[in-house]
């Protein structure tokens, strides 16, 4: 199959030829009906994407000023693994989750991107990075005072998406969703194949096949 072998081949090809929505659609079609994160969570400009490893991070609301400001926020920046996303919620998003100098450092860690269920701010030296920040929104209130990381590495749930650690997330302009460990290698294999019948279907319907006949003969739309 040729989604087998290594994580990184497998990012690759994710990376170069797939997309979200296609991941979606085939998630969809193996009963994993809740696996795109909430339509929120967008990335910060059009042609932002990633593909990696989820490296779940779990927050918590805080209420002033705390012996350990922040919490196990630059313990889990530093344990970033190269290709990893750092992916967090948690809290009621009362303020901005991510911000310049998170996104220095795991960008360089190697790191495939950051998505947080909150919001992030410093957006113009986030953007000058060129490195992939998913959020829900810009938003200048600071962390320190009102959120703190308490876990990572463990599984966490957003808008009733589940995701373990090691998880492949794939986020573009159209959002993220997630694939769980036990289906990657189906869905890989199956995205790959829709993805090229959608090209061929699209080539049919510009030389003048109908909506109609093109999904009677090919069964995807």
């Amino acid at each position: 199959m040729e989604a087998t072998g290594s994580g990184v081949d497998i990012l690759s090809l994710v990376r170069t030829r797939l997309n979200a929505s296609v991941v979606g659609d085939v998630l969809d079609s193996l009963g994993r009906t809740h696996q795109v994160l909430p339509a929120g969570v967008r990335p910060l400009e059009r042609g932002m994407e990633l593909a990696g490893r989820a490296m779940p991070v779990l927050n918590a609301d805080v209420h002033g000023p705390q012996r350990e400001p922040f919490g196990l926020l630059a313990e889990a920046l530093d344990g970033l693994e190269r290709d990893e996303v750092y992916l967090s919620c948690g809290g009621t998003v009362r303020c901005a989750y991510w911000g310049e100098l998170l996104t220095v450092a795991a960008r360089t860690r190697g790191a495939a991107g950051a998505v947080v269920d909150g919001y992030h701010r410093d957006t113009t030296k986030v953007l000058d990075q060129r490195w992939p920040v998913f959020s829900r929104g810009a938003y200048a209130q600071d962390s320190s005072v009102r959120l703190k990381v308490i876990d990572y590495r463990v599984p966490i749930e957003i808008g009733g998406v589940w995701i373990a650690p090691g998880d492949l997330v794939v986020g573009d302009v159209d959002g993220v969703v997630v694939v769980p460990a036990d289906v990657e290698a189906e869905v890989i294999e199956r995205a790959l194949e829709k993805a090229s019948t959608e090209n061929v279907v699209r080539k049919a319907i510009e030389d003048g096949m109908s909506v109609v006949e093109a999904f009677a003969t090919y069964r995807v739309l």
